[in-house]
C-alpha cells in the first residue's frame, strides 16, 4: 500500500520520480498513490510510449483519466492533450496510442452511483470567472466531489480556506504555493480532510483540483 493513510498531507514531485514497467510492454508509470500491484485504488502517472497499448479491460470502480502530452486512444476515439476523461463503473476498452502520450490515471474511486461517461476537452471549453482574479473550468461534480481546472494570475492570493473532504491537486503549469511550500509544475498534493492553507502564485498557475472527496 502507498499513500492510502487519508489524514496525513502528501506531495510528490512526479518530475523527480523514476518510471516503472507496467505490465503492458511500452507502457510505464508513476505511482502516487496505489492499494495493490495490479488492482484497487491507484493514482498514477502513466506513460505510453509510440504504438503501446492495453487489452480490453474493465474498470469495474470506473477510470478517470487527464491526458498531460500527446494523443490517448481507445476504440471510443482521439484525445489529445487537455481532455479530460471519466469512464463509469462497469465501463470497458482497449486504450493505446498512435505516437505516445502521459496522462494521470485514477482507478477504483469512482461512487457507485455516479455513472456519467464525461470527455471534456479543455482546450475548447470556456473559463468561467472565480474567487477574486481566478478563472474557473468545470469539469464534473458528483455528491460532494467536485473536479475543474483553475487558473491563477501572476501574484494573485486566495484566502485563507478549510478543505471539507479534503483537496487534490496537480500542478499543470507555473508553480503554485502556500505557507507550507512551493509546488512546481508535475506536482501532484493531496491534503487531508479538514486541513487549511494560504495559497497564492507569482506567476500564471494553472492546476487540476479535486475537492470534497476525502471526507
Amino acid at each position: 500500500m502507498l499513500n492510502l493513510d487519508f489524514s496525513k498531507r502528501v506531495i510528490i514531485e512526479t518530475t523527480q520520480q523514476e518510471w516503472i514497467d507496467s505490465p503492458a510492454s511500452g507502457v510505464r508509470r508513476k505511482l502516487l498513490e496505489r492499494e495493490e500491484a495490479e488492482r484497487g485504488r491507484a493514482t498514477s502517472i502513466v506513460e505510453y510510449k509510440p504504438g503501446a497499448s492495453f487489452t480490453t479491460h474493465e474498470h469495474p470502480w470506473g477510470e478517470e483519466i487527464l491526458v498531460l502530452e500527446g494523443i490517448f486512444s481507445d476504440e471510443n476515439g482521439d484525445y489529445p492533450a487537455g481532455t479530460y476523461i471519466r469512464n463509469p463503473p462497469g465501463s470497458s476498452h482497449a486504450p493505446f496510442s498512435k505516437k505516445g502520450c502521459k496522462l494521470m490515471v485514477k482507478l477504483h474511486q469512482f461512487q457507485l452511483d455516479d455513472t456519467s461517461q464525461v470527455r471534456v476537452n479543455t482546450n475548447e471549453t470556456e473559463w468561467l470567472p472565480g474567487q477574486g482574479g481566478l478563472q474557473v473550468m468545470p469539469l464534473h461534480s458528483h455528491g460532494t466531489e467536485h473536479i475543474a481546472l483553475v487558473k491563477w494570475p501572476a501574484k494573485e492570493v486566495f484566502k485563507p480556506h478549510r478543505h471539507m473532504g479534503g483537496e487534490e491537486i496537480l500542478v499543470l503549469s507555473g508553480e503554485f504555493c502556500d505557507e507550507y511550500g512551493r509546488y512546481p509544475e508535475g506536482t501532484w498534493l493531496r491534503n487531508p480532510h479538514m486541513s487549511t492553507h494560504h495559497p497564492f502564485v507569482d506567476e500564471e498557475t494553472i492546476i487540476w483540483v479535486k475537492t470534497g472527496h476525502l471526507g
